[in-house]
């Protein structure tokens, strides 16, 4: 086998594998993890930050708590809608407490996308979610 050869393979594994190892944490509950020996700066504990990280959370208890099927299509879709939603609420908060004009309208644009793209998969998921 030539090198390029291995290193494909060996570069094949190791997607694989974080992929798998992926899906498995995403499938995990988080609420046993430990933060309380982690602190925030100032800055950290801002009610933006809170605001993110209230979004953060919400969406890695959404995560912890789908029923996947073991369809990747299904599955994507199932996860892919707290990721959006997270997203959704990450630039709400932006547009409560952020100033700049540019972030700004990212943000509506993210809302607005990130919205479509929620319904979109809840009607894939109406139609195939049942099969």
């Amino acid at each position: 086998m030539t090198l390029q050869r291995k290193l494909a393979v060996a570069t094949a594994a190791l997607i694989l594998g974080v992929g798998s190892t992926g899906i498995a944490m995403a499938q995990e509950s988080h609420s046993g993890h430990d933060m309380s020996g982690m602190s925030m700066s100032k800055e950290a504990s801002s009610p933006a930050a809170k605001g993110y990280t209230e979004a953060m959370d919400k969406m890695h208890e959404a995560m912890g708590k789908a029923e996947y099927t073991g369809d990747p299509d299904v599955d994507f879709a199932i996860g892919m809608i707290p990721h959006h939603q997270a997203a959704i609420d990450m630039a709400r908060v932006q547009l409560e407490y952020g100033k700049d004009p540019e972030i700004r309208k990212l943000s509506e644009e993210i809302i607005k996308a990130q919205e479509a793209e929620i319904r979109q998969l809840q009607d894939w998921l109406a139609v195939h979610k049942a099969k």
